[in-house]
């Protein structure tokens, strides 16, 4: 009941939370925004492990139970149950040797879930003679949801496995019941399901701002908005600024001094000149360290705080998940540094 409750509470309430949380900490000099750190992490979604097997698997599942559900409404319906048949050939493409076996047991599986979106189509024409209307509207709702998901997954698996074509990431879908969740792949390391944050801590720790981006934007392309988006609520550039080495590239740096930061650090230098960056190598070194710590204040918010994974379905609840993390452990931290 207490996540149902809290979950209600949209991202820009959470959002606006943070802001007065940030304007007390300003007032009692805990966190004054003058000096900044950049960083993007990732928190991952609710869902499995995507594969087109396991993706049409649920679509079969999916819609043998809203048959089930249709049946018990209308009385009885013309179908198939194909939920075992559909479970034993992704798994047997889970251990299929080579491509043509596994091609097969592919075209199996997506005959299995057209057939069974076919008794779906026919029971939703059939719901209307069913007496009662709530019950109607919340079926034709929850099918109308995943009919058109579906149908993408097994356009999805036709154009990947039967037709060998290599599909941008934006195009696929990873999860029936989180269309939302972004692939990700950040610095080279595993995949990753969910959406990328970009983030600014301070030298408090407090976390002054973040962004849930859409995709997967690259780290240098989002330091000017996270930097602009400051300014923008503390009214006047940071006096300094590190960043990890994603964030470099000559136009941020340039952009960055054109806007007042008087001294910025990336983490690697990327070609760029320690003295075009900072005053001192002293400076250098000295923001190059302040900066990770961020990577402490990023671990504690997903050790202590649950970003690590968001629990609660769908876009805006993984969105008011995320800035509900940041609101405590935040407000734990303000009370800890809190002077008296």
């Amino acid at each position: 009941m207490l996540h149902k409750t809290i979950s209600a509470i949209r991202a820009e309430t959470w959002e606006a939370i943070n802001r007065i949380l940030l304007a007390s900490a300003r007032e009692e000099k805990v966190e004054i925004g003058k000096i900044v750190r950049l960083d993007s992490t990732v928190t991952a979604a609710l869902m499995h492990e995507p594969s087109d097997s396991s993706l049409l698997w649920d679509g079969v599942r999916v819609m043998v139970r809203l048959l089930k559900a249709a049946e018990a409404l209308v009385g009885s319906l013309e179908w198939r149950n194909h939920r075992r048949a559909a479970k034993k050939r992704a798994q047997a493409i889970k251990y299929a040797r080579g491509r043509e076996q596994r091609v097969q047991h592919y075209r199996e599986l997506i005959k299995l879930t057209r057939a069974t979106l076919a008794y779906a189509d026919e029971a939703a024409t059939r719901m209307r003679q069913a007496l009662d209307p709530i019950a109607i509207m919340l079926w034709q709702a929850e099918f109308g949801y995943f009919r058109p998901l579906i149908e993408r997954v097994i356009a999805q698996s036709e154009r990947r496995v039967l037709h060998g074509e290599a599909l941008p990431a934006n195009e696929k879908i990873v999860s029936l019941f989180e269309p939302h969740a972004d692939i990700i792949v950040k610095g080279g390391r595993e995949v990753q399901y969910g959406h990328k944050l970009n983030l600014t801590t301070g030298r408090s720790g407090m976390i002054l701002d973040l962004v849930i981006e859409a995709g997967n934007p690259a780290d240098s392309d989002r330091f000017l908005p996270m930097l602009k988006r400051h300014i923008a609520v503390y009214g006047e550039a940071p006096r300094q600024a590190a960043a990890d080495g994603g964030f470099a590239s000559r136009h941020n740096l340039r952009e960055a001094k054109a806007l007042g930061v008087s001294d910025l650090a990336f983490h690697k230098k990327a070609g760029l000149r320690i003295k075009d960056m900072v005053k001192s190598s002293w400076v250098y070194r000295k923001l190059r360290n302040f900066r990770a710590g961020v990577e402490s204040d990023i671990s504690c918010l997903k050790r202590a705080y649950g970003l690590a994974r968001c629990v609660w379905r769908g876009l805006d609840h993984f969105k008011s998940y995320v800035w509900s993390s940041v609101v405590a452990y935040n407000l734990a931290l303000f009370a800890r540094l809190k002077p008296g």
